[in-house]
């Protein structure tokens, strides 16, 4: 008996001992005051921060290097549309990690579309001091970046290139493969934006247009005559659909009770149909 309680009480005071070192471990954590705590992390992401300066500065360097006459044709044209210096297009493009998309879109049979948004985006300040609850002061900056266009919302202007075949781009065919285009939401009114770009670029480019490829007669073929007419007509459509989420289009209330009041039977439905 003397035996048994012995071992128990062993298991007991190695049982305790180990609780008490667990407790004594999680409360040293738990006692240490909040801003140490909040110090710590921001002396970490300090260091990470640097860490991360740091590799990012090479991979620029090593995108720099990689930038020939294909990226000095984008990069003029971005520069000239948006009315940029051609430093600040080059730094915005390396820094960005979507810079991937540029090589696809000059690979052989790669991405049919490049976009580039320039907009306001929040970022954060350099000098930017940690709030009491954690979070960080960012104000909104005009940035231009490469998109998919699909995952940002659409707000300022909008630049972009276009494939004419599956060839590779190179520096000497550049100009002939890729056209470039802009349209503007600066009102944050994409589908006003839209009409804008066809109604007064599109459109009066296509009908000054005199070659049409293996289309004969150009604007005088009547599938050319045809096509400008629908191009007219969705404008058109566009237009009104705009006008009418603006409000801008309004149906009079009528007020029918002294028509409906005076119909009794079928035959007066029919002659008032």
């Amino acid at each position: 008996t003397e035996s048994k309680y012995r071992t128990r009480g062993g298991n007991l005071k190695a049982r305790s001992t180990e609780l008490g070192s667990a407790v004594t471990g999680s409360s040293l954590t738990a006692v240490l005051p909040a801003s140490t705590t909040v110090k710590k992390s921001i002396v970490l992401s300090s260091e990470g921060r640097k860490e991360l300066d740091k590799q990012a500065n090479g991979t620029k360097e090593e995108r720099r290097a990689q930038i020939d006459g294909r990226h000095r044709y984008l990069i003029s044209r971005l520069a000239d549309g948006i009315d940029l210096s051609e430093q600040h297009v080059e730094e915005a493009i390396i820094s960005d990690d979507k810079f991937q998309l540029i090589e696809q879109f000059f690979a052989p049979s790669g991405l049919k579309k490049l976009l580039f948004f320039y907009q306001d985006v929040l970022q954060q300040k350099s000098n930017v001091s940690l709030r009491s609850d954690g979070s960080t002061n960012s104000l909104p900056q005009k940035k231009l970046f490469i998109t998919m266009g699909s995952t940002e919302n659409f707000t300022g202007t909008c630049a972009f290139f276009l494939r004419t075949s599956n060839e590779v781009i190179t520096a000497s065919n550049v100009s002939q493969e890729v056209n470039f285009g802009m349209f503007d939401c600066n009102n944050g009114d994409i589908l006003q934006g839209l009409e804008f770009f066809l109604s007064h670029i599109m459109i009066p480019a296509l009908k000054s247009q005199q070659n049409w490829g293996a289309v004969k007669e150009g604007l005088k073929n009547s599938q050319i005559q045809d096509f400008l007419y629908s191009v007219d007509k969705f404008v058109g459509t566009l237009s009104s659909s705009r006008q009418n989420i603006e409000d801008k289009i309004q149906l009079t209330k009528v007020d029918i009770d002294i028509y409906v009041s005076n119909l009794q039977n079928p035959s007066d439905y029919i002659i008032a149909g």
